[in-house]
């Protein structure tokens, strides 16, 4: 491995370890596509905080052992950049009809249209997270916070010149439409939306950003774990390098809700109060009570579920079949990795019940991707009901079952409750803001979003983070607001 494929240059306006300097087509392609890039960024970006000084890491390498380093940058100068894992020596395909083969440098013909199509829609989920969130740094609890909303919303834009990049170079005139596409594309737009339903939601608070970088910025892991799997290296090594600043995003979320259950329960405890249903008696302490972040936790994941596509899919049995996205730790798995003869239990809807079904393992693809998916998911999950019983609190958060609240696949014409009842439609309208946040839950969440500003404080909603990034002290000043 050599060092230049670990360092990047710098020497371009536009970083990368992808050698564009002797690439001169897709150098001047990229110069061309970056005018629009920071158009896009200044309408759709951050508002109100583009000339702020903010601390941010920025790559300078792809060695996992070190490859950031952390200064003070306004947003729009940040160096976004093309970055790609090193390459491995004689890798081969890990799966489907090509196993064993030589990974492809190129795209093979047959397989420009579906793979032009993965890379499209994996782009378009990263500019789309950045619309959403665009409005939370008026309202960040802490300067801590708000730093850490724009890593993710700068490295969310990187990883859309990740598969810029890819669209640029290997996929000619349509790959330059494709990238002009997913800046014209708007979160939440009724003429141009994005092409996946969760990227729509409006992320209206602070505990809606955490819940969506705990739930749904784990769906991108897992997309882009089996992407990484790919037959075609560059999007392999692509994905492999995003994974590094994913990890990110998912402790963003997990330590931000962590926080937020730390604070409701030493606000109860302060006050005497250990019933987690006295809804009213705990809002009044300005905190967000359990129940309400219950509701937030069915709506998060639920959305994110749809994020995975039908349980049964052709499209994916395909796509793993010819090569070119496999499954989460492909190589990990001990199996013939073609699943010609195999089978995997899949959750249906038959004759009025919910049941576990075999089904060929290769149109399975998606449910075992939801699985590995769920699992993960829980591992969050016990670290949150561990502060809670802690402070002596009887209460539990749970995934609601995976019929709940569906738009997609199996259940998406069923009504079920969090345990995976099956209710009518009037049972559901009786329930629903039970099991879902209401207007008012909206309303109250809203009521506590009055940004903190000062270093070192934090809004009382939310406990401060156990440590800073990069070590820094308590009252570090992580946003120059006065700049």
């Amino acid at each position: 491995m050599s060092m230049d494929s670990l360092n990047v240059d710098y020497s371009t306006t536009i970083p990368n370890n992808v050698g564009l300097m002797e690439d001169r087509r897709v150098l001047k392609a990229l110069e061309g596509w970056h005018p629009g890039y920071l158009n896009w960024w200044n309408d759709m970006g951050p508002d109100g905080f583009q000339e702020k000084l903010v601390y941010l890491r920025t790559a300078y390498s792809v060695d996992p052992r070190g490859w950031a380093k952390f200064d003070y940058v306004r947003m729009p100068e940040y160096r976004w950049g093309v970055l790609l894992a090193p390459q491995e020596e004689n890798r081969t395909i890990p799966f489907g009809q090509h196993y064993g083969e030589p990974a492809w440098q190129e795209i093979p013909g047959e397989h420009r249209a579906a793979l032009r199509r993965l890379v499209v829609i994996q782009g378009d989920t990263e500019p789309a997270s950045v619309e959403q969130q665009r409005h939370l740094g008026k309202t960040a609890p802490s300067l801590y916070d708000m730093r850490n909303l724009f890593q993710v919303n700068v490295e969310e834009g990187r990883h859309l010149w990740a598969m810029v990049y890819l669209l640029q170079k290997y996929f000619g005139r349509d790959g330059r439409e494709e990238a002009d596409e997913l800046l014209r594309r708007r979160s939440g737009s009724e003429d141009s939306p994005r092409m996946l339903g969760a990227f729509n939601e409006a992320t209206p608070d602070w505990l809606s950003f955490f819940m969506f970088t705990y739930f749904t910025d784990r769906d991108g892991k897992m997309q882009l774990h089996s992407l990484a799997q790919s037959g075609f290296d560059p999007l392999s090594r692509t994905c492999r390098f995003m994974l590094t600043e994913e990890a990110h995003h998912m402790f963003v979320g997990e330590t931000g809700i962590t926080r937020v259950v730390q604070r409701t329960c030493d606000a109860m405890k302060e006050a005497g109060i250990d019933d987690p249903y006295a809804i009213d008696k705990v809002r009044a302490l300005g905190v967000i009570d359990l129940p309400t972040i219950q509701k937030k936790l069915h709506l998060h994941y639920s959305l994110s579920l749809d994020l995975f596509g039908s349980e049964v899919s052709t499209n994916a049995a395909n796509a793993f079949n010819n090569g070119l996205k496999g499954r989460y730790q492909e190589t990990k798995i001990d199996d013939d990795h073609r699943l010609e003869n195999s089978t995997y239990p899949v959750l249906k809807f038959i004759d009025g019940q919910i049941k576990l079904v075999d089904e060929p393992a290769l149109t399975a693809l998606n449910m075992r991707l939801r699985d590995d998916y769920t699992q993960d998911c829980a591992k969050g999950l016990l670290r949150w009901n561990k502060v809670i019983s802690t402070a002596g609190i009887t209460f539990e958060l749970k995934l609601p079952h995976t019929a709940f609240h569906r738009q997609i696949g199996e259940f998406k014409d069923v009504h079920a409750s969090p345990e995976g009842v099956i209710v009518d439609d009037a049972t559901w309208a009786k329930k629903r803001n039970e099991w879902l946040p209401s207007k008012a839950d909206g309303d109250f969440i809203a009521s506590l979003m009055k940004p903190v500003a000062e270093p070192g404080k934090y809004a009382g909603w939310i406990s401060a983070p156990k440590v800073g990034i990069d070590n820094k002290p308590g009252d570090f000043e992580y946003v120059k607001i006065d700049t």
